[in-house]
């Protein structure tokens, strides 16, 4: 199983990115798919996730700025990040939660590479 995340990158403050993660390989399903973010020498923080039946949970500092949203037939999960500011500046991590084997309800947390986002002032 792996995670493929992309859309990162150098956007000025004020602007707008999207981020997308596909999750591959064989399973059975994906439970909740999110993103995570890392500032340097800190611990990875939620900024959002999503259910598969839409429920979201967003960070507060990100709530009115930033949607999640997913396509779950494609099982990917985008990240639309609007307004941004410079405390934005991370490396943004997706996330699943995928079950393995059928007939099986546990699931396994899978992460992606990382991508970098930038925000100048």
């Amino acid at each position: 199983v792996q995670l493929q995340a992309s859309g990162g990158g150098l956007v000025q403050a004020g602007g707008s990115l999207t981020l997308s993660c596909a999750a591959s390989g064989r399973f059975v399903s994906v439970n909740r798919m999110g993103w995570y973010r890392q500032y340097p020498m800190k611990e990875r923080e939620l900024v959002a996730t999503m259910t598969t039946d839409g429920s979201t949970n967003y960070a507060d500092s990100v709530k009115g700025r930033f949607i999640i949203s997913r396509d779950n037939a494609q099982n990917m999960v985008y990240l639309q990040m609007n307004s941004l500011k410079s405390e934005d500046t991370a490396v943004y991590h997706c996330n699943a939660q995928i079950v393995r084997f059928r007939g099986r309800t546990d699931t396994y947390d899978y992460w992606g590479q990382g991508t970098l986002v930038t925000v100048s002032s």
